[in-house]
């Protein structure tokens, strides 16, 4: 059974959703006011089969396939050399971090990221997104022969962080729930049990205004998926819908002090630690700035799975 891309789109003034083929959208009969809905009452198999009216892809306004009800968790430094960068010793942190965004910043995959008139620091962080088949609501041992009944595909996600709130304040939420802050897609890739193993082996491309900044593999994963549901389903609900974004490969705007550094300045007054922190990031010239154009893309070597390019202009907020 092959893989199945689909799309959430705006036409006439209607909300549908659809499968791609080809540059091509097949409608899907039915009304789904959310990704749970849309996933709860359709099969892949169906979907693959899915025949009748069709629509040129150009012509229609695709929005984000996640709706705004569902969860949207994270994971942060999943892959190895992005922890360096991001001034932690892979070999001492030994935990998986997660946090979350508000869904009130996911957009539609082509949307203007808008660059708050207060925030200095804008980042960018291309992102496996893993979104739920089904509703978890009591610890469960997920492993490989299993995981195919816990997910249902993947997306495109772009973490964008205001870097000057997230760290001197310590506030992952605010510094990463800006609206805007979340585009994803454009497409849903539906993965069948037997094409799972394409989680492990996808690559990750990002670049500002056509130079590349970030590219890896998810098989660098730290914390892979099964892992992190299992523990998630200890801690929390998830339902189907729900959006886990899986972490940010090296290439970040951000530079951290390394974490001999860090102990060094954890001695000075704290004024003085985070006034020498922002200086440092003064002179990054990687952070995002109007008029930026920013373009993710995530996809297998073969090219099975396609989840499309991300495009977003950054625009400063009026």
């Amino acid at each position: 059974m092959s893989v199945v891309h689909v799309v959430r789109f705006s036409y006439r003034n209607d909300i549908h959703w659809g499968v791609v083929r080809q540059g091509l959208i097949t409608v899907i009969t039915g009304s789904f006011e959310t990704t749970g809905d849309f996933i709860r009452n359709n099969n892949i198999d169906d979907l693959a089969l899915t025949k009748g009216t069709e629509l040129v892809l150009s012509d229609v306004q695709l929005l984000s396939p996640i709706t705004r009800n569902q969860q949207f968790v994270c994971q942060g430094a999943n892959y190895r050399q992005h922890m360096i960068e991001s001034g932690m010793d892979p070999d001492v942190k030994k935990y998986n971090m997660i946090f979350t965004k508000a869904t009130s910043c996911i957009v539609p995959a082509d949307n203007d990221l808008i660059k708050p008139r207060e925030v200095r620091f804008l980042d960018y962080e291309i992102e496996l997104g893993l979104v739920m088949r089904s509703d978890i609501s009591s610890k469960v041992k997920v492993d490989e022969s299993n995981l195919h009944q816990f997910i249902a595909g993947v997306v495109i996600v772009n973490d964008y962080s205001a870097r000057d709130i997230q760290i001197p304040q310590m506030q992952f939420y605010k510094g990463k729930s800006f609206r805007t802050f979340g585009p994803v897609g454009p497409y849903l890739c539906l993965l069948p049990p037997e094409k799972m193993a394409y989680l492990k082996n996808l690559q990750l491309r990002l670049t500002v205004n056509g130079e590349v900044r970030q590219s890896d593999s998810t098989a660098n994963l730290v914390f892979g998926p099964a892992e992190t549901l299992s523990e998630l389903s200890g801690i929390q609900d998830l339902a189907a819908g729900d959006l886990i974004a899986t972490g940010t490969p090296a290439g970040c705007a951000l530079t951290v002090p390394s974490p001999a550094k860090q102990r060094i300045a954890a001695l000075l007054p704290e004024a003085t630690k985070w006034k020498m922190f922002l200086k440092a990031q003064e002179g990054r010239s990687q952070y995002l700035k109007a008029g930026d154009l920013v373009e993710a893309s995530i996809r297998s070597t073969d090219g099975v799975v396609d989840l499309g390019v991300q495009r977003n202009r950054v625009v400063e907020q009026i």
